[in-house]
């Protein structure tokens, strides 16, 4: 059964396609189950592809292997040459049925170039010293450079020629044959290959280093759960399951039920942990898990009890009171999140999610009487609902919402706006407030997630159930939203496809920020919905159009750079050490050239900057956009003569701003609005093998004709621009505009 769906959009991003591939018959399947089972319990946090190539084996034969490993893979191929033309795959580490693995594999899938394997030196009859490469042994493929020779009609004997070959040390295919005589097996073995039977006589160290992995399937995944953190989470998913039927425990229940959840799959997470559970009360981290999966199924009574059990323990209960406030405000029950987040600092000052919820919801001081803006008719407001980021949250998500009412008129305070945070909760209370505005508008930003803040109500941001969003009854329009699932993100469709459908039904405007979530969207809806979804530019990329800046902005000798490390895993895979090195290398060619700061959106974003200096001895200056206002994070942008971004509004808004951008390009987003401008060559793939050499060639060549540069994005603004001014012009006839002054 299919838990959840990955979106993998690899060929956008250029994330790197892995896979561990070996050949085999019916013969050497139990070495292969050997070999997987060492994979797994050597290598625990890693989880990529595992592809087995067969001469035509049935696929039932396969099954116990699948036991194994989620994600076993099968392909006939009648040789193991087939391992330089996996079609799926970017990297492939070939190992054999003779092999067991015995150590780290990290620096095997770091490697970046050519084919790998370990160079086998033995002497001919002569004496002499020869080289060789084993034709079963290691290799690690890049795929593009065996398509390179290919091209170029080199035999793949040549680009397995002993002198052409990446070296990589012995340790990873380490011969038996080195064994003889009771020989230990070294301890900084990675790989051991059996270059005789494994039961020899005379090689008794080596054969023990073997049976180690030789275990039923219960004794494996018992090993495997003996193993101390850092699991993949897929193979915890994997292979825990079946030991609660056999040996069940309630940590193990707890830490399946804490992959689950981080998996999306809540309502298995809560079938797990719930019957083994009840009201314990010496289980608190297991009501921590229980209250934060019943409150993504949006049982928040349930959730609510279980996160207050949790908060009985001092060692969980700061968590579980942010938690606790967090629930709270969604309800719309601010003086008790104010409350919770009070007993969380209590409990321990320094818990900066207590804090947090604790300035979010405390009672702002009345202002002078007016010295503030008067809130208008509800009649003559429209309703805005978004993610409106407060404090040291994302600076893109502070600009977004006022951009957004900014297409609709310059006046973007409560006069003619009615705000609504998308992760409150809608019950009757709210939706009869949303009925009473003359229209709603939801947008913009990357609203189309399943995780950020996970309800069942409609499995994406906007908190709505199908029922209550049915009943509205004042116009609404879906303005600048995005699709903002990662590559290889795992989430159930089903509910979203649900909501999704009722959401587009329901809208008298559906408009999309790029193509890329267009096409993604519309592949979620049944066909006669389809046509309804349509383009709409994120409003931060006309910034300049929609509120031109009073003066002309004179420009610094600066080049700004951003990067992100939310879900940092999907974003750089096992290629975060060549990103950063790559970027030492390009920043100091730019430094050369002009002032290079780093743009921190939020705090997170700061690791970049302690990375670089503690690996590469290089620092920068860091601009703190999330503790600016949005004048002074456009006007920061302004007058950079460069921005290199990896966030998707590092890029929009100094285009919008008419600084010239290059994106880091880590999430399919980033791809898809460079395509709707027709400049696909301002992205360049943290994954790109050649990262620093083009993009310092790229950022000189808009720094020696930056005026060009300028003008460039000026024209890539206008299509985008005509795109916006047509469809406001089709709101303010939908939201029967009478307000001729502000243009709302």
């Amino acid at each position: 059964m299919t838990h959840s769906r990955a979106d993998d959009r690899s060929a956008v991003t250029g994330k790197r396609r892995i896979a561990f591939a070996v050949h085999a018959d019916t013969g050497t399947l139990p070495a292969v189950a050997t070999l997987l089972r060492s994979l797994v319990l050597t290598n625990p946090g890693v989880c990529e592809d595992v592809v087995v190539l067969h001469p035509g084996l049935a696929d039932a034969e396969f099954d116990g292997l699948r036991r194994l490993h989620p994600r076993l893979r099968t392909r006939r191929a009648e040789t193991r040459a087939e391992v330089f033309r996996l079609p799926d795959h970017d990297t492939v580490i070939a190992l054999d049925p003779a092999m067991v693995v015995l150590g780290d594999l990290g620096e095997l899938l770091r490697l970046r170039r050519g084919v790998a394997a370990v160079p086998q030196v033995w002497c001919d009859a002569s004496g002499a010293e020869r080289r060789s490469v084993l034709p079963d042994g290691l290799l690690v493929v890049q795929r593009a450079d065996v398509e390179e020779a290919e091209e170029a009609e080199e035999a793949r004997d040549t680009v397995l020629a002993a002198d052409a070959v990446v070296p990589v040390d012995a340790r990873y295919d380490f011969l038996t044959r080195r064994l003889h005589d009771g020989l230990p097996v070294p301890p900084q073995v990675a790989v051991l290959h059996f270059s005789h039977p494994p039961d020899a006589p005379g090689y008794g160290p080596a054969a023990e280093a073997r049976a180690r992995f030789e275990l039923d399937d219960d004794a494996f995944r018992a090993a495997f759960r003996a193993l101390p953190g850092g699991k993949h989470p897929e193979l915890v998913a994997h292979l825990a399951p079946p030991l609660l039927e056999t040996r069940p425990s309630l940590d193990l229940a707890r830490t399946v039920a804490d992959v689950y959840r981080q998996q999306g799959r809540y309502d298995e997470a809560v079938a797990v942990l719930a019957p083994v559970l009840d009201d314990r009360a010496d289980a608190p981290r297991c009501h921590e898990t229980l209250g934060l999966c019943l409150m993504a199924l949006s049982r928040y009574a349930e959730a609510e009890t279980h996160l207050l059990l949790a908060a009985a323990s001092p060692d969980t209960a700061p968590r579980a009171f942010a938690q606790l406030a967090r629930l709270a405000w969604l309800c719309g029950r601010e003086a008790d999140a104010h409350a919770y987040a009070r007993q969380g600092l209590t409990a321990d000052p320094t818990d900066a999610g207590c804090h947090s919820w604790y300035v979010r919801t405390r009672e702002e001081p009345r202002a002078e009487p007016g010295t503030e803006p008067a809130a208008g008719p509800a009649s003559e407001q429209l309703a805005h609902v978004a993610l409106f980021a407060e404090g040291n949250e994302n600076a893109g998500d502070k600009v977004l919402p006022e951009a957004v009412r900014q297409c609709f008129g310059t006046d973007t305070g409560p006069r003619h706006w009615y705000q609504r945070h998308a992760h409150l909760l809608v019950d009757e209370e709210a939706l009869e407030r949303l009925n009473a505005r003359r229209g709603v508008v939801v947008g913009g930003g990357g609203l189309f997630l399943p995780d950020t803040s996970p309800n069942s109500n409609s499995h994406w941001q906007w908190n709505v159930p199908d029922a209550l969003l049915g009943r509205l009854t004042a116009p609404l329009a879906v303005f600048a939203v995005g699709y903002n699932v990662f590559d290889g993100q795992q989430y159930r469709r089903t509910r979203f496809a649900e909501s999704l459908r009722v959401l587009v039904e329901r809208s008298a405007f559906f408009g999309l920020r790029n193509h890329g979530s267009i096409d993604r969207v519309r592949e979620l809806l049944p066909e006669e919905l389809r046509d309804r979804v349509r383009h709409q530019p994120c409003p931060t990329t006309v910034a300049d159009l929609l509120v031109p800046p009073a003066g002309r902005v004179p420009r610094s000798d600066t080049v700004l750079v951003n990067c992100a490390y939310d879900r940092a895993g999907l974003r750089f895979g096992h290629d975060y050490g060549h990103f950063l090195a790559e970027m030492a290398g390009a920043l100091r060619e730019l430094r050369g050239r002009a002032e290079v700061r780093y743009a921190a959106h939020m705090p997170a974003d700061e690791k970049f900057v302690h990375d670089l200096r503690r690996e590469h001895g290089l620092s920068l200056p860091v601009d703190r956009l999330y503790a600016l206002s949005n004048d002074a994070i456009r006007d920061l942008y302004r007058r950079a003569r460069l921005v290199i971004g990896m966030r998707g509004h590092a890029g929009m808004i100094p285009f919008g701003c008419g600084t010239p951008i290059l994106s880091l390009v880590s999430h399919p987003k980033l791809a898809y609005f460079l395509s709707d401008i027709d400049r696909p060559d301002w992205g360049l793939s943290v994954h790109d093998r050649e990262l620093g050499p083009r993009l310092a060639e790229r950022a000189a060549a808009v720094l020696d004709d930056h005026d060009a540069a300028v003008a460039d994005v000026r024209a890539a603004q206008e299509l985008l621009w005509k795109t916006t001014q047509a469809n406001i012009a089709e709101l303010r006839g939908i939201f029967r505009s009478s307000d001729s002054s502000s243009g709302t």
